[in-house]
């Protein structure tokens, strides 16, 4: 996969969690995902069209939305609810959107569908193009979470 395709998606993620939440985010090294499996308990997936179809997700550690989301309300949330499940369709929708600006900067154009949000631990995180699967790991003081970019090869 270009990583033209997939460094907008990081740079959007810090800039996204920092801008809204307040939160210090540190990306790791990037990996090629081989399951279904999310890696954490909340999970935004978002439909891509336009130069290639794609998908991207998030994927939130319990307690690091949590503490993201009680940042971005101004008050202690304390478990995952219909609030935090919104919450993730719109950070999702924010990245979403933040990511294609710089792509399209570059002259790649896409468009995006709105945003799913599942939960529960161990759900699966289905991406509807046969490309790899790029998973990116991030972490904050409050917990990890992930962003998953996969477009059609």
């Amino acid at each position: 996969m270009d990583v033209k395709l997939v460094n907008p998606f990081i740079n959007a993620t810090i800039n996204v969690l920092e801008t809204m939440a307040f939160v210090t985010v540190n990306a790791g090294t990037p990996y090629v995902k081989t399951d279904n499996v999310a890696v954490g308990d909340v999970s935004g997936v978002l439909g891509l069209t336009g130069i290639a179809n794609g998908t991207i997700s998030v994927t939130f550690e319990e307690k690091c939305i949590l503490a993201i989301v009680s940042n971005m309300f101004g008050e202690a949330m304390t478990k995952l609810n219909h609030e935090i499940a919104d919450a993730v369709g719109e950070l999702t929708n924010m990245i979403s959107g933040q990511a294609r600006r710089e792509l399209e900067q570059i002259g790649k154009v896409f468009k995006a569908a709105i945003p799913s949000v599942v939960t529960g631990r161990g759900h699966s995180i289905i991406h509807y193009s046969e490309g790899p699967k790029i998973a990116i790991p991030f972490s904050t003081d409050a917990g990890k979470f992930t962003i998953e970019v996969c477009f059609e090869r």
